[in-house]
């Protein structure tokens, strides 16, 4: 019941949604569980929501394992460093999972405009977030899995194939962490540490509900501004891909690829918390491909 027991985990961008899902699934698997982000009991970030990393570490607590929160801006090396090195001196010099989750970067994606009709320096602000922290992060973190002679590094990402995602500067970001783990797998094969992206599906996030004015209790009521929100999924779903991965010794044979909860569910059974295995690929390929095209093979 506790495959992690005795593990160890950074969720580098575990203050909400996917990140707060997989730090509370792996701590339900029984690992200790870093959960670091810039929103705190202490202050918000620019994002200016109300959750924060202690409550995350609190969650992951209370799902059985241990969590501890650290603020962290993953932007800037020298706080990522220290916390490589505090991680380091706290669990015997190694680390097991790294999550890169770190994104913030839905109040700077310009939706409605192409590339030339855009802010420069609002899209590099967002690659810089997205994706600048991912490297950063695992810079000074990939040696501590390296310590231990096996591991997992997972980006997580939007989407798993070469389809366009909408918004010139969002695409570039999801597609580079995905390339992230692809290079990643290749330099770290040797270490006996895999490497991989993922992605959710239709994420039911606490800004997606509160987009569409509901909360988890009554979700369902959203599916009236938007019928295709029915095939959503909860943060915990790709919490408990994450956390099966972490927990499978043949880890390996997924190292380099691009992987999603619809196709993860299929591979190691697990559910959602209501008992239902969503799988938006599907749904896509019955309900939407037909307006929209076909999503493409996985990268």
């Amino acid at each position: 019941m506790t495959p992690l027991a005795g593990r160890v985990a950074l969720v580098a961008g575990g203050t909400r949604g996917g990140g707060r899902g997989i730090a509370v699934q792996l701590g339900a698997a029984g690992a200790t569980v870093y959960v670091t982000g810039r929103s705190s009991d202490q202050g918000r970030s620019e994002m200016d929501r109300p959750e924060t990393i202690e409550q995350t570490a609190r969650l992951v607590t209370e799902a059985g394992g241990t969590g501890i929160p650290v603020r962290v801006d993953h932007g800037d090396p020298a706080q990522v460093r220290a916390l490589a090195e505090r991680i380091s001196a706290e669990q015997d010099g190694g680390l097991d999972v790294l999550v890169n989750s770190v994104w913030g970067g839905d109040p700077i994606t310009d939706w409605e405009n192409p590339l030339w009709k855009q802010d420069l320096d609002q899209g590099f602000r967002l690659l810089r977030q997205a994706v600048d922290t991912h490297v950063i992060t695992s810079h000074h973190m990939v040696p501590l899995l390296i310590a231990r002679g096996r591991g997992l590094v997972v980006e997580v990402t939007d989407g798993n194939t070469a389809r366009y995602r909408g918004s010139f500067f969002y695409d570039l970001a999801k597609s580079s962490v995905i390339r992230l783990a692809v290079a990643m797998a290749a330099e770290l094969r040797p270490h006996n540490v895999a490497a991989v992206a993922i992605t959710p599906g239709f994420l039911r996030s606490e800004a997606v509900l509160d987009f569409l004015g509901v909360t988890e209790e009554n979700w369902r009521d959203g599916i009236a501004e938007d019928p295709h929100f029915a095939q959503s999924e909860t943060p915990h779903y790709l919490g408990r891909a994450v956390a099966a991965l972490a927990a499978d010794p043949d880890v390996m044979v997924h190292s380099g690829r691009a992987l999603s909860t619809a196709g993860l569910h299929k591979v190691y059974g697990f559910t959602d918390v209501d008992g239902t295995q969503p799988d938006f690929e599907a749904y896509w390929a019955k309900a939407l491909e037909a307006e929209h095209g076909p999503l493409g093979t996985p990268l």
